[in-house]
C-alpha cells in the first residue's frame, strides 16, 4: 500500500482547497472576531480561543479571491505556524478526504496566487488546491 495521506477538504469561492491535516489543529464555528487597527487588510482581528488570543485572516481577502458573507457554514480553520495558532476563515470545510502522493501533482499554472499552491490533488473528478501553508502565512 502506498503512504497515504489526510487533507481537510475546504471550499473558498466555490473551490475546494485542501490542507494537509498534520498542520491543522482544530476547526471551529465562526466567532466574535475583535478588529485590531491598522493590520492587514486580509487580518479579520482576533478571537478568544478557549483562552488564548488567535490572530484570524480571511482566507478569500489573501488569496485574492471574490469574499462571501459569513454564513452557518463559514469556519475557521485553527493552524499552527511557527509556534503560533492562527484562525484562517473559509466558506465551508467539506471533509477529510485521503490521498496517495500519486494523486498529486505539481501547479501548471503561472500568475501572483501561484506560490500559496503547492500542488493539485487529483480525485475522480475533482480536483483539490493544496495550499502552501508558508506562503499564505
Amino acid at each position: 500500500m502506498q503512504n497515504e495521506g489526510q487533507l481537510v477538504i475546504f471550499e473558498l469561492a466555490e473551490q475546494l482547497y485542501a490542507l494537509p491535516i498534520q498542520e491543522t489543529q482544530e476547526i471551529i464555528r465562526m466567532a466574535v472576531i475583535t478588529r485590531v487597527p491598522n493590520t492587514s487588510s486580509y487580518v479579520e482581528g482576533i478571537i478568544n480561543l478557549r483562552g488564548s488570543i488567535v490572530p484570524v485572516i480571511n482566507l478569500n481577502r489573501r488569496l485574492g479571491l471574490p469574499i462571501k458573507d459569513y454564513d452557518d457554514s463559514t469556519r475557521i480553520i485553527v493552524v499552527e505556524y511557527n509556534g503560533q495558532k492562527v484562525g484562517m476563515i473559509v466558506d465551508n470545510v467539506r471533509e477529510v478526504g485521503r490521498y496517495t502522493a500519486d494523486e498529486v501533482e505539481p501547479p501548471v499554472v503561472d500568475g501572483d496566487n501561484v506560490d500559496y499552491i503547492s500542488g493539485v490533488v487529483k480525485k475522480g473528478e475533482n480536483l483539490w488546491l493544496l495550499l502552501n501553508l508558508a506562503k499564505v502565512m
